[in-house]
């Protein structure tokens, strides 16, 4: 099939990850419900807005302008402080979610993505019942939205997310812009600034469709190469690909916010079961082996604690990575009810890398490694075909 590309967007994603952080602890104010903005200080009145809601979208607000200019659109307007340590924790949950889904991630920005959707287009009926199911799926498991656009372009599923918000899906094929995309104006182009802007109104070029029906020397020769792409763009001509990050930068790993905390070691140890079945399959679907595993654990009370130890063998066995994830967990738990686990691997090395066997396996020949080795080939050959709900552990039915 057709190569097909999402782009996932948070919707007013500063703002809306302050209000939850805030409604956590114990405000009863939600900001996404009342014109609200995050940057700046209304009472010194510096600053600019970084994010906003949607009732201070009414009023006129935009982000990148001066906090003294948005108060005088609302007076009463309610302003928050960024907390970019909040941000990139909120980022990080939510891309290690998303790989979990697909790992062919392109992570633009801390709240936006790509996803290269066509591997895993078998499981699902179509894209768009592949991305409501997604959408869904982070509204429930965080308390956010974000916005998906579908596309057979990059530039066409980031325009796409851009249309009506939030918590939409939109689709923008080719087939589709003149229709969707030409009558919009030039400023909704991507990568189309205000002085493009202005530039293209004085040629005489209103429209997205417009500049793309144009002579594209005559662009070329006002605006240079970035005209030249301006005009590609409105075209939806774009050859770029989805770039995943390299796993080795970063590790693998998994987390999950549970539905009721964990109260015993046999919640906390079925919690840890999926997760590291979930790492370990990536792990092996990147061909890579893990010689660290680490966990955390996030209380009802929201204090954070984690545990690493350096593993003797690199692997990336499900039931190896379980066994040191569960050991490290009951030795860090207090006892108290558990709200998130984690489990993360790294230190990290190609598959087929050389292994330093132990004097056991210098003895005898290890049959479990082997034909444990093939079970787990097989396993992730029916999750690739039939989806990673195909088949699972008995202790993991609901």
């Amino acid at each position: 099939m057709n190569q097909i590309i999402f782009h996932i967007d948070v919707n007013s994603a500063f703002l809306s990850w302050s209000a939850l952080e805030k409604l956590k602890q114990g405000d009863c104010t939600d900001l996404r419900t009342i014109p609200s903005i995050i940057g700046g200080d209304t009472k010194t009145r510096h600053g600019v807005v970084l994010a906003k809601s949607i009732p201070a979208k009414a009023y006129g607000i935009r982000t990148g302008e001066p906090v003294t200019d948005a108060l005088k659109k609302c007076p009463f307007l309610v302003s928050c402080p960024p907390d970019h340590k909040l941000y990139s924790e909120k980022s990080r949950l939510l891309m290690e979610y998303l790989a979990d889904i697909c790992p062919d991630l392109e992570q633009v920005s801390v709240d936006e993505c790509y996803m290269d959707f066509t591997p895993i287009a078998a499981r699902y009926q179509s894209p768009a019942a592949a991305a409501h199911t997604i959408k869904d799926g982070i509204r429930d498991t965080f308390g956010f939205t974000v916005n998906i656009g579908i596309s057979d372009k990059k530039v066409l599923a980031k325009m796409a997310s851009d249309f009506k918000k939030p918590d939409l899906v939109h689709t923008l094929y080719q087939s589709e812009i003149a229709k969707k995309m030409w009558p919009l104006p030039l400023s909704s182009l991507f990568m189309c600034g205000r002085s493009s802007v202005e530039a293209l109104h004085n040629l005489g070029l209103l429209t997205i469709g417009d500049l793309a029906t144009s002579d594209p020397q005559i662009i070329v020769s006002h605006l240079k190469s970035h005209g030249k792409m301006l005009w590609e763009f409105a075209n939806g001509i774009d050859d770029s690909r989805v770039t995943t990050i390299p796993t080795e930068a970063k590790g693998v790993g998994n987390s999950t916010t549970l539905s009721q905390d964990a109260l015993t070691p046999a919640d906390i140890s079925k919690c840890l079961l999926g997760l590291s079945e979930s790492v370990a399959s990536r792990l092996r679907k990147a061909h890579l082996k893990a010689s660290m595993v680490s966990v955390e654990i996030k209380y009802s009370s929201f204090q954070t604690t984690s545990h690493q130890t350096t593993l003797l063998t690199a692997t990336n066995d499900s039931g190896a990575i379980y066994d040191t994830a569960r050991k490290l967990a009951l030795e860090l738990w207090n006892g108290t009810p558990v709200r998130l686990l984690g489990v993360r691997t790294s230190k990290l090395e190609n598959e087929d890398a050389p292994t330093q066997l132990s004097l056991s396996d210098l003895t005898a020949k290890n049959p479990l490694s082997e034909k444990q080795k093939s079970l787990n080939e097989a396993l992730d050959k029916i999750r690739a075909k039939y989806g990673k709900d195909a088949i699972v552990r008995g202790t993991l039915l609901k």
